[in-house]
């Protein structure tokens, strides 16, 4: 059965349909506008030090209840370059598989003791054959056994709304409308600052702002 049964006119070249055809365009921009996601909202958060400074490579994710999109986990790459971890931070989701290319002409010894991914990848040169797959949320402290000054920091989070902070303290989330806790982390820091809540709707709500309580980053910072 036609869904869009047309009428017919007679036109000067013969008959066409009128409603059908338009009919079927109203549908189509029906279904549609049903089923396209609605736009997310772009959410600054500000991350300040105890000092007031603006507090780089430190992240925010923000968790709700509501079921959130799937989303393609990418391989992620922490590299060692002039015997550093490069980025010396980073924020995954819980599953995602990270490799650690070794660029430097010396061998590493990549290794956590953390709870949330106790691994090693004993002394290796290039990049490793398989990839480490961090599975449970948490902080991850990575080190190398050769050299005691290597240090970085993997936050593993369950959602895929994440963001590490830029130069200004500023970390952006592009979130749907619903109810959220958003969280702050600081890399390192003795204590950690309590989540807040957060509503979005239509329109994005005002910086949200989170200052550390304790020191944090690596020793000696």
């Amino acid at each position: 059965m036609n869904p869009c049964p047309a009428r017919w006119t007679k036109t000067d070249g013969g008959r066409k349909p009128v409603g059908g055809a338009r009919a079927l365009r109203w549908s189509l921009s029906l279904l549609a506008a049903v089923a396209l996601p609605a736009a997310g909202v772009v959410v600054d958060v500000q991350l300040k030090a105890q000092d007031g400074a603006p507090a780089k490579d430190a992240a925010v994710y923000a968790v709700t209840k509501a079921a959130a999109p799937a989303r393609a986990r990418r391989e992620v790459l922490i590299e060692q370059i002039g015997k550093q971890f490069v980025p010396q931070v980073s924020i995954v989701q819980t599953g995602t598989s990270v490799n650690f290319p070794n660029r430097d002409p010396i061998r590493h010894h990549v290794y956590s003791f953390s709870p949330a991914k106790n691994f090693e990848i004993k002394l290796y040169s290039g990049v490793p054959a398989n990839p480490v797959v961090f599975d449970k949320p948490g902080e991850v402290v990575l080190g190398c056994n050769i050299h005691d000054h290597m240090i970085a920091w993997v936050l593993v989070v369950d959602s895929p709304y994440f963001a590490k902070t830029d130069a200004a303290g500023v970390a952006r989330l592009d979130l749907p409308a619903g109810d959220y806790d958003v969280h702050a982390w600081f890399p390192g820091a003795t204590k950690q600052v309590p989540p807040r809540k957060l509503s979005v709707g239509a329109q994005a709500p005002g910086v949200l702002t989170f200052s550390a309580t304790s020191r944090y980053g690596p020793p000696g910072k």
